[in-house]
């Protein structure tokens, strides 16, 4: 308010009134003194002011002094210009390049073009020694350097500059190179000093036709820096400099190798070397390089220029350094060349983009999506859909392959399951072609001479229930089936190989040489309980047999095991039955209300049950079934005077069992009246139950068998049935 020194740098002549026309470099007060400050022209002018009445001889000091003005001459001045030049090889081969007022503060509202034109087969390297323009943010919004890798601001730009830059060393492609500096029009507030660095035009750096001539791409601005992009499951190869010729000394190249990854692709690199000499230099100690070396980085470090964390570093002439094949952690592989003083003949390596899964266990060597599982590795582990817990990729095939040893089985549980299906609509644990067309997921037995039976296919959210191989079997195989549409989050399953079991498993039995027989859960009416400590499973089998020619007839009478065939599956437990041949086991789970009437047919003259109890079962009140030896009814009847039960015919004895075969109500009953004389105490208290128990059901009983000679039974509607269920395509013998 009272004292400032006003500095005018700009002047363009000495005249007194050129002040108004010059650009103001600010007002200053205060103890901190102005930056230091280099003219423009030819004048410097200082103005100080104050309305004391006194003031002391040491108010501010300084010192000034006349310098060459040649040496912000960079080159030959383009004419009409503040300060554009043209630097020129064959005049210059090296020298300094200055902002225009270096290293006092900066003019506004200046451009300044330095074009540097070399001779063929040269390249320009600019390096920045002093770099200190002002910062407005990332992108340069105010003031900048810009490099374009060319003549003119047509060309390809190597990169904008602004703020404080260090280490900042850049390479033209070629002969030519043009570098703008721009500042905005604004009033003096910045205390930036500019730039200052050094220029060469040479012959001696590294020529780029070893990058070029192999699928590679130069990347602009370096000496010999490269990026190779995977083009899906690409190869191709990466050379020393020089290649095919010794390498040059002192000389650092980087190569970038990218696989994909996006929503579809998620690729590693595969480096395999074909050639390699790097001398390690003298006296060098055990695993360390003296002289050149080839730094490895298997994680792509180069995002945090973390370089110093390499993966390997290596160097040598004996075939005992030869290089081991190399796989990346992850869709990034980036190595480090530096030639050091001593000269070699380098290196050539092949890359290979691969398919990244992310799955758990011994890939296939061709890359393929196909993983297996032994048990002389493993006992345990675990395996998942690829990239899990992300999405799978769309328009995937993978296959997991466990095997097992001749005295084992092996049991698999899926912990997570959700794999796409927009048309699913599961049916009573029914899997196949009809619910699942988009995305599923099939699993097969697996037996020793290559024979494969199908245990089911599943999509949705309704995992599978657990699965067990039988005894005798190689093992299991599991299979993963996507579309070119849209994906889900896959599954996640754990195994375990374990000493076989007998036939039967833990429990279960023969059935056979009798009409009709009960089989249950096991403790069944007592919930079934999980599987001992550290058993990966329980499992019991029943194989039920009828004569030749007969069919066999199940009905559940009670039903609930833990789960929901819709909502979440079976992955807890699950009841298998097979009871249609060919074709995949029925699925059950979840609880059967009284209403509901789960009744099945077989279409030979057995079925088997296979109930699988996981180790996460919590338990479950368990089920109650009643099987039948039938004969399949053909036309309205059935012959004989059998007693109908949708497409079956029970035998006549069956109506005296006490048992319920038929998931419908029997409405045809002369035999149990007369058949046995005066009819068995057994088939009086089955009716007795059926009505109750009580007086009035005695009476109700009473009517319904004066009026049962006049009445015309009637065929009840057969029971529901599942769908036919299309057998799931087979796989290719190349799986």
């Amino acid at each position: 308010m009272h004292e400032y020194m006003d500095i005018y740098s700009e002047m363009a002549s000495l005249e007194t009134g050129e002040l108004v026309n010059s650009a103001f470099g600010g007002r200053y007060c205060g103890p901190i003194p102005p930056r230091q400050r280099v003219s423009l022209h030819r004048a410097v002018a200082l103005s100080f002011y104050t309305d004391k009445m006194y003031t002391p001889p040491n108010l501010f000091t300084g010192t000034y002094r006349f310098i060459n003005a040649s040496e912000f001459e960079v080159g030959t001045p383009v004419p009409n210009t503040l300060c554009s030049f043209i630097i020129e090889a064959s005049k210059r081969k090296t020298g300094l390049l200055l902002s225009p007022t270096y290293p006092g503060i900066y003019p506004k509202d200046v451009t300044c073009n330095y074009l540097f034109s070399g001779q063929p087969g040269q390249r320009i390297r600019l390096e920045f020694r002093d770099f200190d323009l002002f910062f407005g943010g990332p992108h340069c919004p105010f003031d900048w350097v810009r490099v374009y890798d060319g003549p003119d601001n047509s060309s390809a730009a190597i990169g904008t500059y602004c703020g404080q830059q260090r280490n900042l060393v850049l390479y033209s492609s070629d002969e030519r190179l043009l570098v703008t500096f721009y500042t905005l029009p604004r009033a003096a507030s910045t205390q930036n000093r500019g730039f200052k660095g050094i220029f060469e035009f040479s012959e001696s750096f590294v020529k780029l036709d070893f990058i070029s001539k192999h699928d590679a791409e130069h990347i602009r601005g370096s000496e010999c820096d490269q990026k190779i992009l995977s083009k899906k499951e690409s190869t191709g190869f990466v050379y020393h400099p020089n290649y095919p010729f010794p390498y040059i000394q002192k000389v650092v190249c980087r190569y970038f190798i990218y696989g994909m990854q996006d929503s579809q692709n998620l690729e590693r690199v595969r480096l395999e070397f074909q050639n390699f000499s790097i001398p390690k230099g003298e006296n060098p100690k055990p695993d360390t390089c003296n002289d050149g070396y080839l730094k490895v980085y298997l994680r792509g470090q180069e995002a945090t220029d973390s370089y110093d964390k390499h993966d390997a570093e290596l160097c040598g002439e004996r075939a005992a350094d030869f290089p081991p094949a190399l796989v990346s952690d992850g869709p990034r592989l980036v190595m480090v060349f530096s030639s050091g003083e001593l000269q070699g003949r380098g290196f050539k390596a092949k890359y290979t983009f691969e398919t990244e899964y992310r799955v758990p266990g011994t890939a296939a060597p061709g890359g393929e999506c196909a993983f297996t599982y032994r048990s002389e590795s493993k006992k345990r582990g675990e395996f998942n859909s690829p990239r899990y817990p992300s999405n799978y990729p769309s328009h995937t095939n993978c296959t997991y392959m466990l095997d097992a040893t001749p005295n084992e089985q092996v049991t698999v549980v899926f912990d997570h399951f959700k794999v796409r299906a927009d048309a699913w609509n599961a049916t009573a644990g029914l899997y196949g072609g009809a619910t699942c067309s988009e995305d599923w997921v099939e699993a097969w037995w697996v037996g020793r001479e290559g024979s494969r039976v199908p245990l089911g296919r599943w999509c949705g959210a309704a995992a599978p229930g657990p699965l067990h191989s039988p005894r005798g079997a190689l093992g299991l195989m599991i299979a993963l089936r996507t579309d070119a549409e849209h994906v889900a989050s896959g599954f996640k399953a754990r195994y375990v190989f374990e000493p076989a079991k007998s036939i039967f498993g833990d429990c279960g039995g023969n059935m056979s040489g009798a009409e009709w027989g009960v089989v249950t859960s096991p403790r069944y009416p007592l919930p079934y309980e999980p599987p001992a400590r550290a058993a990966a499973s329980r499992v019991c089998n029943w194989f039920v047999t009828a004569r030749p020619g007969k069919r066999l007839l199940l009905n559940f009478q009670f039903f609930a095991v833990e789960g929901h065939l819709i909502d979440r599956g079976c992955p807890a437990a699950v009841l298998r039955l097979w009871y249609e041949s060919p074709g995949p086991p029925l699925e059950l789970c979840g609880e059967k209300a009284p209403a509901d009437r789960w009744q099945y047919l077989s279409s030979s003259n057995s079925i088997r049950l296979s109930f699988i109890i996981a180790d996460k079962s919590v338990g479950g009140s368990g089920w109650r079934a009643v099987w039948t030896e039938v004969t399949a009814a053909e036309g309205a009847a059935c012959p004989g005077g059998a007693l109908p039960c949708g497409a079956a015919c029970l035998p006549r004895a069956a109506l005296c069992s006490g048992l319920q075969h038929c998931a419908h109500p029997l409405q045809h009953h002369q035999h149990c009246e007369k058949g046995v004389s005066g009819g068995s105490s057994s088939s009086w208290t089955w009716w007795w139950v059926a009505c109750g128990g009580s007086a009035a059901g005695a009476a109700v009983l009473g009517a319904w068998c004066r009026r049962r000679g006049r009445r015309t039974p009637r065929r009840p509607p057969p029971p529901p049935r599942p769908p036919p269920r299309p057998r799931p395509p087979a796989l290719p013998d190349t799986v």
